[in-house]
C-alpha cells in the first residue's frame, strides 16, 4: 500500500531528549532526593541512575533501586519522580534536518500527526519550545495518567481523518513501545535510532521496525520508494569500488536495502594486502573485509568487527599485519578459493548483501605516464611525484568477471560507480571487460558518484569534469545516467590542511555541462564533529553514509536532492 500519512513520536525522535532532557531531570531528581533526606551527594545519585540506566537498561526501577541501597524512606521515590518529570524543558531544540523534512512532506501531500505520551503540561511545554505547530494536521498529548491506550489514541486519529492504518507510518524511537503497536495494526513502522531506546533488542517478530535511520530526513526518500514498491526486500543496489569509499557507501544503503552487492577491485598491492599476496599467492583481502564489515547487520556489531579486523599487530613477525586479513587468508586456504572464502566470511557474519570480486584474475593495474613511462601495480600506480596519468589497464588484459558479478549487475536496480580513488579502486573495476559491458547492458540506473577531494599521484588539479571524463574513457559515452557531486565546502582549517598533503577540494566546472550527463549536486559532507565507527584514521573528509545513500535513492526515486 502506499503510505499517505505519517505519525511521529517526539521525545528522541525530533529533538535530543536522552542527550539534553533526561541529563537535566537526572540532575533535579538527584538534588530533590538529597535534600528530602537521602544520606548522599547530588554527584552520587546523578553518577547512580546513569550506572543503573545503562546496565539494565531505561525500563529499571532507577529511584527504588536508589532507595533500597541507601534504607531510605519510600516516600523519596515519588519526590524523585515528580523532580525528574517537572515541566521544565530548559534548552531544547529540533534536530536539524527536522523542520526541513516536515516541510517536504507537507508540500508532497503527506498528513501529518504527533502523537506523544507523557504530564500533559510537559509535553505541551516542549512542542512549543521546539516550534512543531505548524508543521502537523494535529498533535495528539496523550496524558500518561489520565490518557487513552496509544492503540486507541492512533485508531482514533486514522477513524478522524478517515486514514487507512496500511497506508500509515509510525516513527518513533521505541521498538516495544509505539512501533510494537503501530505494527500489530497494520503500519509501517521507522525506528529512530537515538538516545536511550536504539539499542532495544527485538523480542518478537511485532517489534522489528520495518525501517531503522539514523537522520530524519531520510522518510521522504523511504516513503516515496515504498509507494514506488522498492522496499528493502525488493530494491537491489550494486555498487563499485574498493577502498574507503565503497564501504561508506554500503553502511548507509542498508536503510534502504536488504539486497546489497559491492563489487570490489583486487589490484591492491599495498601494505598487509600486497605481503599476504606475495607470500600466499591469494587476491588481496583488504578491500573485501571493509565491505564485509560495512555489511553487518547492526551497529553494535560493526563497532566490534571494526575493532576486529582492523586490528593491526604492531611487534614480532606479524607487525603492521591486519587480523581481518589473516581471517581472509585462512579461509581462502580452507576453501581452497578466494570466492568462497569469501562466501564463509559473509555466512559466518551473518551480513546483509554480498561482496564479490570484480574477477578471479591474479592481476595488477598499471599506467602509461604522460612523459610516456609505464609503472605496474597499484602502488605505483597511485605515487606521489609522478607524472600525470594518462591511461590505466591491466596486466592481464584477459581477465574475466565472475558469472556471479555479472548476473548481480544485469538483476540490479541501481548501479552505483564510486566513491573511491579514481583509478585504483573504481576504474580499476570497469578495466574487466565482462565488467564494464554488463554495466553497459543492465537496465538499473547508473549513477556516479565524484570524489570529495583530489587525490596526490592519481588526480591532481582534477576538477568534476576531469573525473567525469575518466569514468567516460573507460565505460564509454551514454552509459551514466547521472553523476552526484558534493557541493559543501569545507571550512577553511580543513581545506588548508589538504593544501599542505597537496590535496584540494573538486570544485564544479563549466566543462560538465558539455558532457551529456545529469549532474545532481547535494551536501554529501560528513559532519568532522561526530566520531565515526568506520575509517576514524583516514582522511578527515569522506562521505557521509546517510547523506551519500539518501542522495542516490532520491536520483532513483526522482525526489529533490538535499542541500546544505
Amino acid at each position: 500500500m502506499k503510505i499517505k500519512a505519517v505519525i511521529f513520536d517526539l521525545d528522541d525522535t525530533l529533538y535530543d531528549c536522552t542527550g539534553l532532557l533526561i541529563d537535566a531531570s537526572r540532575k533535579r531528581a538527584a538534588k530533590a532526593m538529597v535534600e528530602a533526606g537521602l544520606p548522599c551527594t547530588e554527584e552520587e545519585v546523578y553518577k547512580l541512575q546513569k550506572e543503573l540506566t545503562e546496565k539494565h537498561g531505561p525500563y529499571h526501577l532507577v529511584f527504588n533501586e536508589i532507595v533500597n541501597k541507601y534504607h531510605a524512606d519510600n516516600k523519596l521515590v515519588n519526590i524523585a519522580y515528580k523532580a525528574y518529570n517537572s515541566s521544565e524543558v530548559s534548552e531544547i531544540k529540533p534536530f536539524p534536518d527536522v523542520i526541513p523534512t516536515l516541510k517536504e512532506l507537507k508540500e508532497r501531500g503527506y498528513k501529518l500527526f504527533l502523537l506523544t505520551i507523557g504530564v500533559h503540561e510537559r509535553q505541551e511545554k516542549k512542542i512549543n519550545t521546539l516550534g512543531l505547530k505548524p508543521y502537523f494536521d494535529e498533535i495528539v498529548i496523550n496524558d500518561q495518567e489520565i490518557g487513552l491506550l496509544m492503540e486507541d489514541c492512533i485508531r482514533d486519529i486514522a477513524g478522524r481523518y478517515n486514514l487507512n492504518l496500511g497506508e500509515t507510518a509510525m516513527v518513533g524511537d521505541r521498538v516495544r513501545e509505539e512501533l510494537r503497536i503501530a505494527k500489530s495494526l497494520g503500519m509501517a513502522t521507522i525506528q529512530m535510532l537515538h538516545g536511550r531506546f536504539k539499542c532495544e533488542p527485538a523480542v518478537n517478530e511485532c517489534d522489528k521496525p520495518d525501517y531503522k535511520i539514523k537522520r530524519i530526513f531520510q522518510i521522504p526518500t523511504i516513503l516515496q520508494l515504498n509507494n514506488m514498491g522498492k522496499t528493502p526486500n525488493i530494491l537491489k543496489i550494486l555498487a563499485i569500488g574498493g577502498g574507503t569509499g565503497l564501504p561508506i557507501m554500503l553502511e548507509g544503503s542498508k536503510t534502504y536495502s536488504k539486497h546489497l552487492t559491492a563489487v570490489v577491485s583486487v589490484t591492491d598491492s599495498g601494505r598487509s594486502s600486497g605481503v599476504l599476496r606475495e607470500e600466499f599467492g591469494i587476491l588481496p583481502p583488504g578491500d573485501v573485509r571493509n565491505c564485509l564489515v560495512a555489511l553487518s547487520e547492526t551497529e553494535e556489531q560493526e563497532r566490534e568487527l571494526y575493532q576486529l579486523f582492523q586490528y593491526r599487530f604492531n611487534k614480532g613477525s606479524l607487525e603492521g599485519m591486519s587480523l581481518g586479513n589473516l581471517l581472509m587468508t585462512a579461509l581462502t586456504d580452507i576453501t581452497g578459493c578466494f570466492e568462497q572464502a569469501i562466501k564463509k566470511a559473509s555466512k559466518i557474519l551473518n551480513i546483509r548483501g554480498k561482496v564479490l570480486p570484480s574477477t578471479l584474475a591474479n592481476t595488477h593495474i598499471c599506467a602509461e605516464l604522460e612523459d610516456g613511462t609505464h609503472v605496474e601495480e597499484e602502488f605505483n600506480v597511485r605515487a606521489v611525484g609522478k607524472s600525470p596519468i594518462k591511461r590505466v589497464f591491466l596486466k592481464n588484459n584477459d581477465a574475466v568477471p565472475l558469472q556471479e558479478t555479472v548476473e548481480e549487475i544485469m538483476k540490479a536496480d541501481i548501479v552505483v560507480i564510486g566513491p573511491g580513488s579514481l583509478y585504483t579502486s573504481v576504474i580499476t573495476n570497469i578495466l574487466v571487460s565482462g565488467i564494464r559491458n554488463a554495466i553497459r547492458n543492465s537496465k538499473a540506473k547508473k549513477i556516479y558518484v565524484c570524489n570529495i577531494v583530489t587525490q596526490p599521484g592519481q588526480t591532481d588539479h582534477y576538477k568534476v569534469s576531469d573525473h567525469i571524463n575518466a569514468v567516460i574513457k573507460y565505460l564509454g559515452k551514454g552509459v551514466l545516467d547521472y553523476v552526484i557531486v558534493n557541493n559543501n565546502i569545507p571550512r577553511k582549517d580543513v581545506l588548508d590542511k589538504y593544501q599542505k598533503e597537496g590535496a584540494a577540494v573538486v570544485l564544479m566546472d563549466e566543462g560538465v555541462y558539455n558532457l551529456n550527463v545529469n549532474v545532481k549536486k547535494a551536501d554529501l559532507v560528513e559532519d568532522l564533529n561526530q566520531k565515526r565507527i568506520l575509517w576514524e584514521k583516514q582522511d578527515l573528509l569522506r562521505h557521509d553514509p546517510d547523506k551519500l545513500a539518501d542522495s542516490i535513492c532520491r536520483v532513483y526515486a526522482n525526489l529533490p536532492m538535499l542541500s546544505q
